[in-house]
Parts: structure tokens; C-alpha cells; sequence
């Protein structure tokens, strides 16, 4: 790692309601840029952007696997029960 600024991808996996997952792209939007009427630039520029479970590859979605067993532990799912894609 160097003390210049680079481009990374953070990725977050939930598993949760349209609502929910509003709520949060919300949160995250805040917490990266707390006053967006600023003048440009950002002080530190990011893109968010959201894809659902169904638009994910086999191996994109493997990624999640540990959040989907999570969500089935949680929920109290002993049929094997997923998300919805």
C-alpha cells in the first residue's frame, strides 16, 4: 500500500427487503459524503451501485454463500431454505 490514493471496490453482501436494502445504500451514501450539496470535488469520490442475488454469476453469488447460510441459521430454516434470487 502506498500514501497516494487508489481505486479499491468494497463489496457488502445482505440479505434483506427492498426496503431495507434503501435504508442502507442510504446510510452508506451518508457516511461517504454527509453534505451533497458540497462544491466539487468530493473529498473522496465512490460510486455505489446495487445488483440483486438473481443478476449474480455462480461465482459471484459463491462469494455470499456464508451470508446466505447466516440468513437460513437466523431465520430458523432447517429445510435448506434460501433468499429469493
Amino acid at each position: 500500500m502506498t500514501g497516494r490514493p487508489e481505486l479499491w471496490e468494497v463489496r457488502l453482501g445482505i440479505v434483506a427487503t427492498e426496503a431495507d436494502l434503501r435504508r442502507v445504500t442510504a446510510a452508506i451514501e451518508t457516511l461517504l459524503c454527509p453534505d451533497p450539496e458540497h462544491a466539487p470535488p468530493c473529498p473522496i469520490p465512490w460510486a455505489l451501485s446495487v445488483c440483486a442475488g438473481d443478476d449474480l454469476d455462480d461465482a459471484e453469488r459463491a462469494t455470499y454463500d456464508d451470508v446466505v447460510e447466516q440468513y437460513r441459521i437466523e431465520a430458523g430454516s432447517t429445510s435448506g431454505e434460501e433468499p429469493s434470487r
